[in-house]
């Protein structure tokens, strides 16, 4: 695999832009988009690059929305989305689901709750709840930590939690990194914060949400409601090289190593 500096991905993306547009070479892979997706994708193409010889697939994050983006205009073959396309975006475009992940709410493996509610949770991020008393805990204060703007964690967080408008409590502890937030969460036995479900270890303990424990068959099945799909979005049907990339991550090969970096597998989703 050759993971290109960003300034190639630069130039593969204007020359195909502008006026004069040319189709990118059909050997060449090119992924763009969404920062979540981003090291899956790296991990298949590390391993498709080991299967198949090929050294043409290029992963570069910018977000899901400019992902969507380079697929309508061609710029890349393949768009990445951590979030479902609404009804605009996904007019003449091919949305491929190639895994889930769950967000998982987590806290110090000492504290002894075990469940939220969604309402709850929205309540304790949005600072109506701020003593671990008011969940039947301890009459002391919860330390809220989330992630920083722009993450797309915190983004698919947002969407599913904070319903309505709400927004984070500016009293809450920002962090840059998933690996970061489970660290201060697994020191302070009075923290709470959210990863995605692949960064859970046992330095922290997953809460159920609406009684659902996120797991790897609860996230595919849709029954644990923190989940968002991981999509490859086409302009149309994948071919070439695009769709021989495609396929690995589709096989059996490719979804376990989906399964082994922590997201739930298609072949799981009923």
């Amino acid at each position: 695999m050759r993971i290109s500096p960003p300034a190639l991905l630069l130039v593969l993306l204007s020359a195909c832009s502008g006026s004069g547009a040319r189709p990118l070479p059909a050997t060449n892979v090119v992924l763009a988009g969404s920062t979540s997706v981003q090291p899956f994708a790296e991990r298949w193409a590390e391993v498709y690059a080991g299967a198949s010889g090929s050294s043409h697939v290029t992963v570069q994050a910018g977000g899901s929305t400019a992902g969507i983006r380079a697929a309508r205009q061609g710029t890349a073959q393949l768009g990445m989305s951590s979030r479902a396309l609404d009804a605009e975006e996904a007019a003449g475009l091919q949305a491929i689901t190639v895994a889930r992940d769950g967000i998982a709410v987590i806290v110090h493996a000492t504290n002894p709750l075990t469940a939220l509610s969604l309402a709850q949770l929205r309540a304790i991020y949005t600072g109506q709840i701020r003593s671990w008393r008011a969940l039947g805990g301890a009459d002391l204060p919860i330390t809220v930590i989330t992630r920083e703007e722009g993450s797309g964690t915190r983004d698919a967080f947002e969407h599913l939690v904070l319903t309505d408008g709400h927004s984070i409590d500016v009293r809450a502890l920002v962090t840059a990194y998933s690996g970061g937030l489970r660290k201060m969460v697994a020191e302070d036995p009075q923290a709470i914060g959210y990863v995605t479900f692949s960064q859970v270890d046992a330095r922290v303990r997953a809460l159920a949400i609406e009684g659902v424990v996120p797991s790897e068959f609860t996230i595919a099945s849709g029954q644990y409601r923190l989940q968002r799909p991981f999509l490859f979005v086409s302009r149309g049907e994948v071919t070439g090289a695009a769709r021989q990339f495609l396929d690995f991550v589709l096989s059996p090969r490719g979804q376990q190593i989906a399964r082994d970096e922590g997201l739930a597998p298609v072949s799981l989703t009923p």
